[in-house]
């Protein structure tokens, strides 16, 4: 393969709603652009593209795969990303490094839920689009259908480029309004021949050409100023025109495709080449806040935006060079660490093909492979110059669950196979959670759990088990209550004595020192005192006010280590205590027994007896919940979400989808992507943010208090 220069290369991800067909138009842009000499087929399980056991399997893009052809004298990256909001992960490491994508839609059913989604992210990024409506030659491709769907959901953006001639089975050709000429294709093989338009389409030809003319000037003072005076533009100008359309994300040109006849695939390639962004004066944000040019003459660096175990191979390290030239025996470090890696050996990348290469230049992908600290999201760099590019930006996952290993010996095996996967992908996060004791998995849905679970299942031959994980309440108290404990141990030899008199009150409000304890109103003196943020949230304020010498100084902090030692188990269901007034007021010690922890375990039993009568309250995780549905199905999310207990807040609508908000329980929570996915016919998404603590329902109290003695019952 030759070198290419950052002008010559183009950089585009294939985005599209599942079955769109992005797999099949992968395969053909691979054929056209001569990297294979025969087509697979998703039914065939033979792809390029998904050559991944399980996406064979499951006849669907799982992961985002990067590819390239050589066409035109350019060479074109793509990368066919997943359709599926659950690997949602693929695109956006694709929109770290594509400066457009094609967004494919299926001419059996136009824009679909898929299509909006993908285009509401893309949107978030400012990514520019090319549309190609594949699957016209299917038996209900509709062009009429594709139409009012795309202005319905892209507006007055949307531009064509081209319109099909005979759509449906018999579709062999279609009217390219830009070149004004007729491309019929003679057999199924793509053999294409270019011919004048033909006369019953030369008005519908002459409507769209014009279309295309107005909204090319558009974007431009000066070929708009031409349009007014002549009312034409050149090829070139509307070239020119559409690039800057584009790019500004105002124009949405739209071609005419069937990857598996082979049709239009050569033409929509033309056009990426000549119209399409490319790396040339783009800029990359790094974390220092500045940004660097995407050119040849700058210093080396490289972003790892995905990372894969494959096959006979290893690690493989998948990057985009973002300045300078990558040549092999090149030498680069991350600024982050100071980590330095040796690039050995570097290839173009097309699936599992990889073709070794000396250099790549600014905009070009490649790939290496086993790199020390390759992961998705470093940034490898010239020594010296300190660049780090920030890192992708995920969305915040929807799912949560709990995983175990059925056999216990094999928690450790498990532990190592979910942080390869997570490696792998980075939409998959795994943590072991101290304060719920479980392994917790977030990712993008069921489906992706699905994956997770075959991947342990079958690659690392663990069994395992998922459930939904403990809620992480919060234990607080609404009252004032006093409590007292004496710890004595005598075993002969020295003993253990200590004895802490203790009230505990709301930490809210100014300070109050006055209370009444055993009846008698008592003014509280404080010596010392002491505020902790409790890393759960929340505070503890300790008030030393022990008077004539009844506790020595020396033994508060062993008194403070037992209460914080019992909030990190609070007494009503071993939860996090938080937001808790403690005042140390009296007690006794001895002149030989008293020690540290005697004072530990009577400060820890006195605060346990004084929170239980204090009136304790559970807490529970409240989350900001936003959803986006059809508005057919609003009224069943609406009704979903108050049999989770949910306060419904503000509403919106935009583009025929209804925007609800709504304050929901994390306890109510667990599936809800699943739940939310049946109801809508998959259709509606939804985002959740942490918001607050509030207190449970009695009854829910109730529930979790017997729940809770139940479990220590049980242990006991």
């Amino acid at each position: 393969m030759k070198n290419y220069q950052t002008q010559s290369i183009r950089n585009v991800v294939l985005l599209g709603s599942t079955k769109s067909g992005k797999t099949s138009l992968a395969e053909s842009m691979l054929y056209e652009g001569k990297i294979i000499d025969r087509k697979g087929t998703v039914e065939d399980k033979n792809t390029v593209s998904d050559f991944n056991d399980l996406e064979k399997l499951n006849q669907r893009s799982i992961y985002a795969t990067p590819l390239y052809a050589e066409f035109m004298d350019k060479k074109i990256n793509f990368i066919d990303a997943p359709g599926a909001d659950d690997f949602i992960g693929g695109a956006y490491s694709a929109f770290k490094v594509c400066e457009s994508g094609v967004l494919v839609i299926n001419a059996q059913q136009g824009v679909e839920v898929g299509t909006e989604i993908i285009m509401r992210h893309a949107n978030e990024h400012k990514l520019p689009i090319i549309v190609a409506v594949n699957q016209l030659d299917a038996e209900k491709a509709d062009w009429d259908n594709v139409q009012a769907s795309l202005k319905e959901s892209l507006g007055g953006k949307i531009v064509n480029v081209q319109f099909p001639v005979n759509a449906g089975p018999a579709f062999d050709g279609f009217v390219d309004v830009l070149m004004m000429k007729y491309y019929h294709f003679k057999d199924a093989n793509g053999t294409r021949e270019d011919l004048e338009i033909p006369a019953q389409y030369a008005d519908m030809a002459a409507e769209y050409r014009a279309a295309l003319t107005e909204k090319a000037a558009e974007f431009d003072d000066a070929l708009m100023e031409k349009f007014f005076e002549t009312g034409e533009l050149t090829d070139d100008e509307i070239r020119t025109g559409l690039n800057k359309g584009i790019i500004n994300g105002e124009a949405y040109p739209v071609f005419c495709v069937s990857a598996r006849k082979e049709i239009g695939v050569k033409r929509l390639m033309e056009f990426i080449g000549n119209v399409a962004p490319s790396p040339v004066g783009t800029s990359n944000a790094t974390v220092g806040g500045t940004a660097v040019e995407c050119k040849a003459d700058g210093p080396v660096s490289i972003f790892i935006y995905k990372n894969d175990v494959e096959k006979n191979l290893g690690e493989v390290s998948f990057f985009k060079v973002m300045s300078g030239k990558l040549t092999t025996g090149a030498e680069l470090e991350d600024a982050a660490s100071g980590n330095k890696e040796r690039f050995s050996a570097i290839y173009a990348v097309a699936g599992q093909k990889k073709e070794a290469v000396n250099e790549l230049c600014a905009g070009d992908f490649g790939c290496a492979v086993k790199l020390k600290n390759g992961k998705s999201g470093i940034t490898l760099a010239q020594p010296g110059s300190g660049i780090t590019y920030e890192k992708i930006d995920y969305p915040a996952p929807k799912y949560t669950c709990a995983i175990k290993a059925k056999v216990q010996q094999e928690d450790q095996k498990l532990g190592e196979a979910l942080k390869k996967i997570s490696a792998t992908d980075p939409t998959v996060l795994v943590e072991y959670s101290r304060e719920l004791r479980q392994t917790i998995i977030s990712c993008n849905g069921e489906q992706q759990l699905n994956i997770v679970k075959w991947q342990i299942n079958n690659d690392y031959k663990l069994d395992v088990e998922i459930f939904a994980p403990k809620v992480p309440y919060r234990e607080t108290i609404t009252k004032v209550a006093a409590a007292q404990y004496r710890h004595k141990k005598q075993s002969g030899g020295a003993g253990q004595f200590g004895e802490v008199h203790l009230l505990v009150c709301p930490a809210e409000g100014e300070l109050n020192t006055k209370f009444k304890i055993d009846g008698k109103e008592t003014v509280l003196n404080v010596k010392t005192q002491e505020t902790m943020d409790m890393e759960w949230g929340g505070k503890l304020e300790f008030y030393n006010c022990v008077v004539g010498g009844a506790i020595d100084l020396s033994f508060m902090p062993a008194i403070l280590k037992g209460i914080k030692e019992k909030m990190t188990e609070g007494p009503l269901t071993g939860s996090y205590a938080r937001d808790i007034r403690v005042f140390v007021y009296d007690g006794k010690m001895h002149p030989v027994d008293s020690k540290e922890i005697a004072f530990i375990i009577a400060g820890r039993n006195a605060f346990k007896e004084a929170f239980r009568n204090a009136g304790p309250k559970i807490m529970e995780p409240i989350y900001n919940v936003e959803v986006m549905t059809p508005a057919e199905y609003q009224g069943a999310v609406m009704s979903d979400l108050q049999n989770r207990r949910g306060m419904l807040g503000d509403m919106g609508a935009d583009k025929g989808f209804a925007i609800l908000k709504a304050r929901v329980p994390l306890a109510e929570l667990y599936r809800y992507s699943t739940t939310l996915s049946s109801i809508t016919a998959g259709s509606a998404t939804f985002t959740m943010e942490f918001a607050d603590y509030q207190p449970v329902p009695g009854d829910v109290q109730n529930k979790l208090l017997a729940e809770y003695a139940a479990q220590e019952q049980e242990e006991d």
